[in-house]
């Protein structure tokens, strides 16, 4: 059992919007005060320091440039290397910081990924990243001007052809994304080899009840549903579903309840056993016909079938106050894991909402 115990340690690397921070903040430092900057530090939205190398820095009169290479660690990122790059510029309303994007960050044409159509795919939290970290850099030296940060990335256009982006409605190059400012290397042998150790590791501890999620996200909201369970019980199991099911079956875990959002769980729910957007992606005509199932009216389940991603299904069904669709979307879950499982251990599944609300839950 000792073997279980061991650590086998898989590199972390870091966002594109963590990346896009660091940038930021370095190219308004030295916006400020002219003096060149070797390397940055910024805080996570983990509270987290992380230091950055500056690749480049290009300073113009009114303008400064500079560039940090993303290392995505161990996780097969398609953006792993990339140069990300942000400029500073003035403007003229004090305190106020502008983010923008350029050549290489891809443009919103469709509904679904929670960002306004025409913008560029600068996410949420790395706009808030972004945002801090330049602030720090002019407080830093007392500097009260507004400053625009535009992100761009000079092989974006590239690199998008190798991701679903266009597929999803994002033109023209990549995303700025990140939850973390972490990327966690979830697609590696040897990530399935810490899911095991997890679940050995939770058994070893006395844990009979496990809880699978996809991050660290879906984590945080289980730690809330389940504030009772020990640490232990708690593990990321990122795509490997079907892997983390038969670790546990093996160990003789007694209980396994899934957290997750709707993308991935009803991938999970239709059987998929690995459910990476590169492998599969969401099913919106399975959605559709759970929908059908759910008793929704037929122009809300064209909707669905049409729908361009999970959270876009998640935005046409919500408003309507139908349970049981989500519902039904678990009880697949349950039936798929119990097939595979046996009867001897309970399944659990709970879908949450991008807020950590539970809105889908049934056990079996």
């Amino acid at each position: 059992m000792e073997e279980v115990l061991k650590k086998e340690t898989l590199r972390t690397g870091f966002t594109t919007g963590a990346c896009a921070a660091a940038a930021a903040k370095a190219a308004a430092f030295i916006l400020a005060t002219r003096v060149d900057q070797k390397e940055v530090e910024i805080t996570l939205p983990i509270k987290k320091i992380a230091k950055f190398r500056i690749e480049r820095c290009k300073i113009s009169l009114n303008s400064v440039l500079c560039s940090v290479v993303k290392d995505a660690g161990d996780d097969p990122d398609v953006t792993h290397g990339a140069e990300i790059c942000a400029s500073a510029s003035w403007i003229d309303t004090p305190n106020e910081i502008l983010i923008n994007g350029g050549r290489g960050v891809g443009i919103v044409t469709k509904q679904g990924l929670g960002l306004e159509i025409g913008k560029h795919a600068i996410n949420p939290v790395p706009r808030k990243m972004i945002d801090y970290s330049v602030k720090e850099a002019l407080e830093s030296v007392l500097q009260k001007r507004g400053v625009m940060a535009t992100i761009s990335v000079p092989n974006g256009e590239e690199l998008t052809k190798k991701t679903l982006n266009r597929r999803l409605g994002i033109i023209g190059g990549i995303s700025i994304l990140g939850i973390t400012g972490i990327v966690r290397p979830y697609s590696t042998t040897a990530f399935r080899a810490s899911i095991k150790q997890a679940i050995g590791v939770a058994k070893i501890n006395g844990c009979s009840h496990v809880v699978f999620t996809t991050g660290e996200r879906s984590e945080k909201y289980a730690m809330a549903i389940y504030p009772n369970l020990q640490e232990e019980a708690f593990i990321q199991v990122g795509d490997f579903v079907h892997f983390a099911q038969s670790s546990a079956k093996r160990l003789g875990v007694k209980k396994i309840t899934y957290v997750g959002m709707i993308g991935k769980l009803s991938k999970v729910a239709k059987g998929i056993r690995q459910t990476h957007a590169v492998g599969s992606r969401v099913d919106t005509g399975f959605l559709a016909d759970i929908a059908k199932e759910a008793g929704l009216d037929n122009v809300f389940i064209k909707e669905i079938k049409d729908a361009n991603t999970a959270r876009h299904v998640l935005e046409i069904v919500e408003p309507l106050k139908i349970r049981d669709f989500f519902d039904q979307i678990c009880n697949r879950i349950v039936k798929v894991s119990k097939a595979r499982q046996g009867s001897d251990v309970t399944i659990e599944a709970i879908m949450t909402d991008f807020d950590g609300n539970i809105i889908g839950r049934k056990e079996g």
